[in-house]
Parts: structure tokens; C-alpha cells; sequence
């Protein structure tokens, strides 16, 4: 059995309160949109905090999650500072 793994990692060193360029904010949304189309999990990087989980949705200015513990995690994507 052959499995695929992908790991990409985004964004990092964002200073409190700065906003995402276009650039990355783009790229965070297509990985954000990828683990949503292909059910995957994908770890979100917040302040020294991961929090993992499946996207259930995305909206203009959030993330929806959803993981073992959880049922409902919203988290904003500008307060995001990497995903893997």
C-alpha cells in the first residue's frame, strides 16, 4: 500500500495584530479549501498554540473546524500564523 503525505507550511513570524499580505492569505485559504474538498485534517499554528481538525467551513474573515473534542471550533484566519 502506497500512502501520500503533503505537508505545507505557511506563514510564520506574524507579529500581533499585523494583517496577512495577499500572497499569503491566498495560499492559507487554498490549503484551508484543499483540507475542506479532500476531508482532510490539517494543524493550525496560533500564538504558540496548535489546534487541529477537519474544515468544516470557511467564510469571509473565518475557519470553521471540527475535531475529536470539538464539535465547533471558529477561529479567525488573520490570527493564524502557519498551516501544516
Amino acid at each position: 500500500m502506497t500512502r501520500r503525505c503533503c505537508v505545507t507550511v505557511i506563514g510564520g513570524g506574524l507579529a500581533a495584530g499585523s494583517v496577512l499580505s495577499a500572497k499569503e492569505g491566498d495560499a492559507m485559504r487554498e490549503v484551508l479549501e484543499a483540507s475542506q474538498n479532500e476531508k482532510k485534517s490539517v494543524m493550525l499554528f496560533l500564538k504558540g498554540q496548535n489546534i487541529g481538525g477537519g474544515v468544516v467551513k470557511i467564510s469571509g474573515e473565518t475557519v470553521e473546524l471540527r475535531n475529536r473534542e470539538y464539535s465547533r471550533i471558529v477561529i479567525r484566519i488573520d490570527a493564524i500564523d502557519a498551516i501544516a
